[in-house]
């Protein structure tokens, strides 16, 4: 009975979206990629929102229930059949006698199973398509025959493409690079956006940005500074409170949506001064006794933990302490890509924490890049880790925290934090809902 409640939910509703985006005509730009959907999207939306309305998927809004709620301007009625009810009606009410609606949406698009993004071609047209990294073990490729599968499903969104639509690609990932030589249309417009030379849109000159003395424990990052560039002009853009290079990617991706729809770039620049990165994505939390918290607890992969592991290098801290918890729905990839992680992590930190049974192949993989044992510590979840982890915290350390969302890393960063009573305003999964589980 609540598949079928279910299925008629998602089916009235996909229904009401097509014939709201049939009335009023917006521009939609849509996102997709194995890694930083989310942030971008969130990118884009400051850089738009400047200059026009605009509306964005909420959270990561990015499913066959998602995408309608976003388009329909609804909230997620979770497990309540009576605010679904209210749902469908209030989505009814848009489509008879709705008069104002944005004149742009900016649309997160996940594939968690094979056809998820395909199904979508029939009804959803976008006039801008971006396409982030996909990475040779992406997360959700256990539902997927291979990495091969997951990349043709995230194509699929070009195949939405309008007409003379702009498809924007991250360069810097030859596999999402390759998609180059899939041309939707004849006249469509194809856009490289990265770190790399031949990007249309450039960022350079990655820098961290570090506290001068009050508030933060001097020397330690705050943000992140870089420069970006666009048809031979550049501009500063600076980041605070988010940390990485991979975490600055959205801002150029951003630019680039900017570039396609003919803004200039002090505009895209003055849009992006608005960005707040989101949480759960390598956002900086002050932590106990001068500590600092990287806190990347939104969800885990194999491509994110490198990455994340990788800016932990770059800070070069007092101490650099990573606390990392399973990747979920890897299939068979699962047990390699935990050793690698371990291994990576061998060379980034100087003690290891991990969370649940899946991460013991991180253990082994830290133990066979010869880290000492007596620097690793297991847990069967989150929570205990935090406990310990809050007795090991010390002035200058810096906590990398990071795991696959059913994980729940998030309650090691609130152990942690030097305000706990911040949790609900900076971490993720703070609703109601999650808090039950």
């Amino acid at each position: 009975m609540r598949d079928f409640f279910k299925t008629a939910v998602v089916t009235i509703l996909r229904w009401e979206a097509r014939m709201v985006l049939r009335k009023f005509k917006p521009k939609v730009v849509a996102i997709t990629g194995s890694v930083g959907k989310t942030s971008t999207k969130d990118a884009i939306f400051v850089v738009l929102a400047k200059h026009t309305h605009v509306r964005k998927s909420q959270k990561s809004f990015n499913s066959e229930i998602g995408l309608p709620l976003t388009i329909l301007g609804l909230k997620n009625a979770w497990n309540s059949p009576a605010a679904w009810v209210v749902n469908i009606f209030d989505g009814l009410m848009l489509v008879l006698f709705g008069k104002h609606y944005p004149e742009w949406l900016v649309l997160e698009v996940g594939a968690d199973r094979p056809g998820d993004i395909r199904s979508l071609v029939s009804w959803l047209k976008v006039d801008v398509a971006v396409i982030t990294r996909l990475p040779e073990t992406p997360v959700h490729v256990e539902f997927f025959d291979s990495p091969e599968a997951v990349i043709e499903e995230k194509a699929a969104l070009i195949e939405c493409l309008r007409p003379g639509g702009t498809l924007i690609l991250f360069a810097d990932d030859p596999r999402t690079r390759a998609l180059e030589r899939h041309e939707p249309f004849p006249d469509a417009k194809v856009l490289l956006f990265g770190f790399s030379e031949e990007c249309d849109v450039r960022g350079s000159d990655f820098t961290l940005v570090r506290a001068a003395s009050v508030g933060r424990k001097k020397g330690l990052p705050v943000g992140m500074s870089a420069m970006v560039t666009v048809a031979g002009e550049s501009a500063p853009v600076e980041v605070i409170g988010s940390i990485g290079a991979h975490a600055f990617l959205p801002g150029i991706a951003a630019a680039a949506v900017g570039h396609a729809l003919g803004m200039p770039l002090q505009h895209i620049v003055e849009g992006l001064a608005g960005y707040e990165p989101p949480a759960g994505r390598m956002r900086l939390i002050p932590g106990l006794k001068g500590s600092l918290i990287i806190d990347d607890t939104y969800n885990s992969s194999p491509a994110a933990v490198e990455a994340a592991l990788d800016t932990l290098i770059a800070i070069k801290p007092k101490r650099a302490i990573a606390a990392l918890g399973d990747m979920l729905e890897l299939g068979r990839h699962s047990a390699a890509a935990h050793r690698a992680a371990g291994a990576h992590a061998a060379k980034a930190c100087d003690l290891l924490v991990t969370v649940g049974f899946r991460a013991r192949d991180i253990v082994q993989g830290a133990l066979d890049a010869r880290m000492k044992d007596e620097k690793i510590f297991q847990y069967e979840n989150a929570r205990k880790a935090g406990a310990e982890l809050k007795n090991w915290a010390g002035e200058g350390d810096v906590i990398l925290v990071k795991g696959s969302q059913s994980m729940r890393m998030e309650y090691i960063v609130e152990e942690l934090m030097l305000e706990p009573e911040q949790a609900p305003k900076l971490l993720v999964r703070q609703e109601r809902e999650w808090k039950k589980r």
